[in-house]
């Protein structure tokens, strides 16, 4: 079978018979599979029958492993999650087949199904096997496929290697507040379930993987370009994740209902979009702090938040956290807090519910404790079932004029993001002021793309000390900002640095996936004369990149820090 056959079916969901529609592939074709299949536990699915009879469901899976392990290429990888029921039974069938176990991992999660007469589960079983074991794709050097060592983590020693290390053995029981409690031993990952309440659910299939468990493995175990297969598309997390960062992608499924929402979502994600979630939670799920600690201005709870109500709590903030929580159910429209909160037909909705349901206090506070709750985990009743479907390459026409205005408004004293958008004063002050920088786009996407940046800026930061040492930044000389002659500037990506009539005077870097465009728009018109009020000349330096958001993230925060301008937002480099 040739490579037209394959070619055709590439970054596809198919409809049907995984096994039949492996077999019908090349043999040897795919160089990552990852599979998620039915746990024979009797889930609801659309289609599928989820209670066959053990010895029919041992030879189901025989039979659809061996066509994984005839899809693979000599070198490829196969990752299997499995539950407790039939994970020893999968692995020695796996074995038999011909695949080599390299490693037994367990997934830990949080929000785990409660049991009544055992311990409750919180985890699920993934293999990593490989069909050559001396040679496959296992991509540990690279800086997005390490964590921080227990010595940076934990101890702050300055011995510890810069790069970070390999995910570990280990048993982690509430990372967020035991990290010093860690004790080596176990494979042992902790990413939390994505439960009904996490913006990135696809709101449609309950058995939903997290995006950065997926790209920890597809980083790890393929290159760009590679072809990625899951045999059970489901929820396309898998499919979604692999075309973010680059691969080649097709999935099976039973389901047409399935096939079309995964097929949606494929549609609404692009090469270099950022992955969902946290990718180390134990890093970015931060411990309860002490009182008295000051959080930087780009956290998302400040010290307004702390105080909540204990389970001795009185009947009148009993009622009012029902009364919000009823509020946030009817105007969410599916939507997530931070949309709720940044988007102001639906705050509007928001507030007027909790106005006519009774609450104490205004806008502000309400907004507040939304926020307060939902990091409580009290929003859980509430199902999360629709995601706001911006891209990094949609934000790349109004980005810069989202963090000027939160850097003005951060140095006119506000706290954070989270308390701009809470106060409705705020709100429309950072509102007028990117207006002023980028006309054109409404409210909710000048603060939907200032939380996007404050999302990444961990994971930019990260990149950028590796980016220093292997591809530092080099700005060409610089140029007047002449509107007429916008032609001379390069039509590709690329980073900028905006002076003012004096070389010192440094206002603003800024990266774009064209930078013609992006200085075009910037300044031109009404933005131009909004420039002028910071420097009646205005001159730029500039150097193109690779059209990767990622990428033009790290080169920003290594230029905001070298050279410091007054319009950037410093915290998310530093």
């Amino acid at each position: 079978m040739s490579d037209t056959t394959l070619s055709r079916m590439l970054n596809q969901i198919h409809q049907g018979d995984c096994i039949v529609g492996m077999n019908a592939m090349p043999e040897g074709s795919v160089d990552l599979a990852f599979a998620d299949p039915p746990f024979n536990i009797g889930y609801d699915y659309d289609v599928y029958d989820d209670a066959r009879g053990r010895q029919e469901y041992l030879d189901w899976s025989e039979a659809w492993i061996g066509s994984v392990h005839r899809a693979l290429k000599p070198h490829g990888t196969f990752w299997l999650a499995i539950g407790d029921e039939y994970a020893a039974e999968l692995k020695l069938i796996s074995q038999k087949i011909g695949f080599h176990c390299r490693s037994w991992v367990i997934w830990y999660y949080t929000f785990g199904v409660n049991c009544k007469a055992k311990f409750s589960r919180s985890h699920a079983h993934l293999f990593h096997f490989v069909k050559d074991p001396t040679h496959f794709t296992f991509r540990s050097d690279l800086l997005e496929n390490r964590i921080p060592s227990a010595r940076q983590l934990v101890y702050a020693d300055k011995r510890a290697n810069s790069v970070g290390r390999l995910p570990d053995d280990t048993w982690i029981l509430r990372p967020q507040d035991l990290i010093d409690c860690l004790t080596p031993g176990e494979d042992t990952w902790y990413f939390p379930r994505v439960a009904g309440t996490f913006k990135e659910r696809a709101g449609f299939h309950g058995c939903q993987m997290p995006e950065q468990l997926l790209g920890r493995i597809i980083k790890l175990c393929s290159n760009e370009a590679d072809t990625v297969l899951d045999p059970f598309s489901g929820s396309a997390t898998t499919l979604a994740v692999a075309k973010k960062l680059g691969r080649q992608f097709l999935g099976f499924d039973l389901s047409s209902e399935y096939i079309q929402r995964g097929r949606d979502r494929l549609v609404n994600c692009r090469v270099g979009d950022l992955l969902d979630g946290a990718a180390e939670p134990a890093v970015s799920a931060p411990a309860t702090p002490p009182k008295g600690t000051r959080k930087g201005r780009l956290a998302a709870a400040p010290k307004a938040q702390e105080a909540e109500p204990t389970n001795n709590a009185s009947n009148a903030e009993r009622l009012f956290e029902k009364g919000l929580i009823e509020a946030f159910a009817k105007s969410s429209q599916g939507y997530s807090p931070d949309r709720v909160v940044a988007d102001p037909e639906l705050n509007q909705e928001f507030v007027e519910h909790c106005r006519n349901g009774g609450l104490t206090g205004d806008a502000r506070i309400w907004n507040w404790k939304l926020f307060n709750y939902r990091k409580a985990g009290k929003l859980s009743s509430v199902p999360t079932t629709q995601r706001t479907q911006i891209s990094w390459d949609d934000c790349d026409q109004f980005l810069f004029a989202s963090e000027i205005a939160l850097a003005k408004l951060l140095d006119e004293g506000c706290e954070s993001i989270d308390a701009i958008l809470c106060d409705p004063k705020q709100a429309q002050r950072f509102d007028k002021i990117a207006m002023s920088f980028r006309p054109g786009f409404e409210p909710f996407h000048y603060r939907w793309g200032a939380l996007m940046l404050r999302k990444e800026a961990k994971s930019a930061r990260a990149r950028a000390d590796l980016l220093r040492s292997i591809a530092p930044a080099k700005l060409c000389s610089a140029k007047p900002l002449t509107p007429a002659k916008w032609s001379d500037y390069p039509d590709e990506a690329g980073l900028y640095l905006v002076l003012g009539a004096d070389n010192c005077d440094k206002l603003y870097v800024g990266g774009s996936l064209n930078l013609r465009q992006r200085l075009q728009h910037q300044f031109s018109g009404q933005p131009l004369r909004t420039w002028k009020r910071e420097s009646a000349d205005l001159r730029v330096r500039f150097f193109t990149a690779e059209p990767n958001t990622p990428e033009l993230l790290a080169y920003q925060c290594l230029l905001i820090r070298e050279h410091k301008p007054k319009l950037n937002v410093r915290d998310i480099a530093v």
